[in-house]
């Protein structure tokens, strides 16, 4: 199954795919306001529904998250562990604003290895 978020641009695509592993993409130079983050989470538990699924973050070319996005985040969602997919030095700092949220729902790490990202998701 694929979603896209609607308005002005589709700024993220989700998936559950057939392993029922979520994959949550950012667009290229996305800008991720409150909105934004309320979106992708809302389409979160709309997919899910009552099941809880591993969720694979790719956030490599994001821009900015910014400050409400970033509260956003650290809401408990039907995401049962969430990997942030990066492949820059930026990516880490946005990744490090959103690792440094005092209690996170759910464990959650940063890779910059997609196979590691997805093996560390499979982890019962």
């Amino acid at each position: 199954m694929n979603f896209n978020s609607t308005g002005r641009n589709t700024l993220f695509n989700l998936e559950l795919d057939a392993e029922g592993l979520l994959r949550l993409t950012w667009a290229r130079d996305a800008s991720i306001t409150e909105a934004d983050a309320e979106a992708a989470m809302a389409q979160v538990n709309a997919v899910c529904g009552d099941s809880r699924h591993p969720m694979l973050v790719d956030m490599a070319t994001t821009a900015d998250v910014s400050r409400g996005a970033r509260a956003v985040f650290g809401r408990p969602c039907q995401a049962s562990r969430i990997a942030l997919l990066g492949v820059s030095p930026v990516d880490r700092v946005i990744a490090n604003f959103i690792l440094g949220i005092n209690k996170l729902p759910c464990p959650t790490r940063f890779f910059t290895n997609k196979a590691e990202a997805e093996s560390w998701l499979k982890v019962p």
